[in-house]
């Protein structure tokens, strides 16, 4: 700074200011800005498990289609040789007109169902597409994974794995953050002193002069008492808050369990006594269809029903997998694995 511009004995004054923070501010800052990038932490790793489950009911979405679609292509195909057939024993007398027509009714009603599952399962898979970002399937079809159902753990064993959470994770950063936060307010009652050093040069006495003040407010009427109280109960909240979320995961957990144990049991049945007895029914009713032994309908029903039962497994086998990826989820195990789709 100059003074005395236009006289004829100016003053220059150069001066330098440091403020120091005092009462611990810096270190509390610091440690407010760590916890806040802890909470970041926990929700990403949140996300990324929510994503995993969604993929997966996807997965099995498409899986479920794509089997729908097969048994309605075979359907389809069958449907066309009924309706010769029929035309045959007709026109050959050995069976009335109405049958010509109930297989023309029921091949009818199979092209409408070979249009719905063709539609679903381009839905499907542009559903699952549309989760790693692609607004169209780049692939024809999914595998059914080689290991089908996933194993039951133990109860107690997932509720000693509950602290590694996300979202458990995630309240207890928020609870810490909430708290370095308090003490950040809590040093803002201390003043911080502003240190000045400088040289000052008059030209009227021809001389330079050293410069050295030290300044502090003086906190007289602010005392930071609002926002010590605010960030007090902000603290008890987010201690609440944790509180809260470690008993509903519990029960989350609990209810996963015993949704994977249901899942297992059900595909187990399914797997080794209902889909090999409709599969055996449908082949005995597809081979007797071809050698005159049965009509197009029966064919149709056996065949339903071996859709039914394959429904109901690839069902089980997703309510399962989805259990497990909820359960990985919760104790915050990124373990699971996604099936992969095949190239068309």
């Amino acid at each position: 700074s100059q003074e005395g511009i236009r006289g004829d004995a100016p003053e220059t004054t150069l001066e330098l200011s440091q403020e120091i923070e005092l009462g611990g501010k810096r270190s509390a800052r610091i440690e407010a800005a760590q916890r806040a990038m802890d909470v970041a932490a926990a929700d990403l790793q949140d996300a990324q498990a929510r994503l995993r489950g969604a993929v997966m009911g996807a997965y099995y979405d498409v899986l479920t289609a794509q089997e729908r679609l097969d048994l309605a292509q075979a359907a389809s195909k069958l449907a066309k040789q009924a309706v010769n057939v029929a035309n045959r024993r007709v026109r050959a007398g050995m069976v009335s007109p109405v049958e010509e027509t109930r297989a023309r009714v029921a091949a009818t009603g199979v092209q409408v169902e070979l249009a719905q599952a063709t539609a679903e399962l381009e839905a499907a898979r542009t559903r699952l597409a549309a989760n790693w970002g692609n607004p169209q399937p780049r692939f024809e079809r999914v595998k059914e994974p080689v290991e089908a159902v996933p194993p039951l753990p133990e109860l107690a064993e997932l509720y000693s794995r509950l602290n590694d959470s996300a979202q458990l994770t995630r309240a207890r950063r928020e609870a810490e953050r909430r708290r370095a936060a308090l003490e950040l307010e809590r040093t803002n009652r201390f003043s911080n002193v502003t240190v000045s050093v400088g040289a000052q040069r008059s030209d009227e006495y021809n001389g330079t002069l050293g410069l050295v003040s030290i300044s502090m407010p003086l906190p007289l009427f602010d005392r930071n008492q609002g926002n010590i109280g605010a960030a007090q109960e902000r603290a008890y909240q987010a201690q609440d808050e944790l509180n809260a979320v470690h008993i509903r995961l519990k029960s989350e957990l609990s209810q996963a369990h015993m949704r994977l144990r249901t899942a297992r049991q059900q595909f187990e049945l399914l797997r080794n006594d209902m889909l090999p007895s409709a599969q055996s029914a449908y082949e005995a009713a597809s081979k007797g269809f071809e050698l005159g032994k049965f009509t197009f309908l029966d064919v149709l029903d056996a065949q339903r029903s071996l859709f039914q039962a394959r429904s109901q497994y690839l069902s089980a086998l997703s309510q399962a997998n989805q259990a497990a990826a909820e359960i990985a989820r919760i104790v915050g195990d990124g373990s699971a694995v996604i099936p992969s789709a095949t190239q068309p």
